[in-house]
């Protein structure tokens, strides 16, 4: 990974890239810093202070402190992640939204501009819910026009947001929207570790589990690496075949079909969902509440179990689901026969088709299982030894997941630009 970014520096166009994303991710945490007006920060810090270790706390985590400091950007990038969950399922539901799916870059552009009109729809109910419901005691307004101004500045955060992600992924290097939620999660780290060494010192934690829960992490982080990087071999033979004087085909080689070929994507889009009734939560009193933070949260002695396994079930979901989107099998099949290509034992066509589409599952299935267990791991290890656990799993995957699928990414440029010299 270091030799990596070394060699990308050394090439001019990709380091202007770099210094760009790295630019616009200091807009970001810069902007994560500025406060929302007509808040009391005191009575906000108050109720962070009386919910440590709960629902509040990990919404914070993955929002990378602007929750705490309600800042503009409070709300986050989540609601813009939302509606692209809805919108991609309705592109299946939906026929017209089937058909602009396929239309190319022009359907693509549609599908884009009704995804940010969803998010800011979301964003705006998620601000009136912070400002009027969980935050209200923390409102310091005395009229409408400043009532306002509260929500257009949280909405406006939110879509700033939204434009600054595309700008990384369109000028920068990676994913846009990965990259800020991983720069959110990363930036609480520092503070975690100063925090937890404090209580350690003071005895408020006993050292020995916060190694096991250490270790526990760094077995994940291993486990992530080697599901992104693991891969089916899938060998396919090409039939030799003249063509005038010449000869063509006879070559061996394979499809090399990743076992977690959807990323992180099912992990944020996982999180993402089951962070909706936590939020509901927040914005009620008394019996929903209690009886969504119960059953729902993992702070609930039963809302943990349910928590796990509807995490587990979501994460399953979008992996296969991003899977279908990817790789499709028929496609592949079609292709291999018409460059004369088969798997051995297996004829060209559909029998091809459905043979890559049982592999296909079969990896899927436990590429998803694996990734949804190693998120739930240490929300459950933490319950079940009563240890704090801020840094989630959640958290870990998509820190290293996004971090090697950038790497990737630059990899992929600087192979990219080396084929271009060959041509020069």
């Amino acid at each position: 990974m270091l030799s990596t970014l070394r060699n990308a520096w050394k090439i001019e166009e990709l380091r202007k890239r770099i210094i760009f994303t790295l630019l616009m991710l200091l807009v970001f945490r810069l902007g994560s810093n500025i406060p929302v007006p007509y808040m009391n920060k005191a009575i906000i810090a108050d109720i962070f202070e009386k919910s440590r270790g709960g629902i509040l706390e990990f919404l914070d985590l993955m929002g990378g402190g602007t929750f705490s400091n309600f800042s503009i950007f409070a709300t986050n990038i989540y609601p813009y992640i939302t509606a692209s969950i809805v919108i991609q399922l309705l592109t299946i539901a939906i026929p017209s939204l089937e058909e602009l799916a396929k239309q190319g870059e022009e359907g693509r552009k549609k599908i884009s501009k009704y995804t940010r009109y969803l998010g800011i729809g979301l964003a705006l109910i998620q601000a009136i819910g912070y400002t009027f419901g969980l935050f209200s005691s923390a409102l310091e307004t005395s009229n409408a026009f400043q009532n306002i101004i509260v929500i257009l500045s949280l909405v406006a955060g939110t879509a700033f947001l939204m434009w600054l992600g595309d700008l990384i992924t369109e000028k920068g290097i990676g994913n846009g929207i990965s990259l800020m939620i991983f720069i959110g999660i990363i930036s609480k780290l520092p503070t975690e570790i100063l925090e937890k060494a404090t209580l350690i010192r003071y005895g408020y934690l006993s050292w020995i589990k916060e190694l096991i829960y250490i270790i526990l992490l760094v077995i994940i982080i291993a486990f992530v690496v080697a599901l992104q990087e693991a891969e089916r071999k899938i060998p396919v033979q090409y039939a030799k075949r003249v063509v005038g004087r010449k000869m063509y085909g006879g070559q061996s080689t394979h499809i090399p079909v990743k076992v977690l070929m959807a990323g992180v994507i099912p992990v944020i889009f996982a999180s993402s969902l089951l962070a909706f009734p936590q939020t509901i939560a927040l914005f009620f009193k008394g019996e929903p509440s209690a009886w969504i933070t119960k059953y729902l949260t993992p702070s609930g002695n039963v809302g943990i179990w349910i928590y796990s396994i509807l995490n587990i079930i979501l994460i399953l979901f979008f992996t296969y689901f991003y899977t279908a989107i990817q790789f499709n099998t028929v496609e592949y099949a079609k292709n291999l026969q018409q460059h004369g290509g088969f798997i051995p034992g297996i004829r060209p066509g559909r029998p091809t088709a459905d043979y890559l589409n049982k592999v296909v599952m079969r990896i899927t299935f436990v590429g998803g299982l694996s990734l949804a267990i190693l998120a739930s791991l240490p929300t459950i290890f933490s319950r079940i030894f009563g240890m704090t656990a801020n840094f989630t799993g959640t958290g870990i995957i998509i820190v290293v997941g996004v971090a090697i699928e950038t790497v990737k990414q630059l990899e992929a440029q600087m192979v990219m630009r080396h084929y271009k010299g060959f041509l020069n």
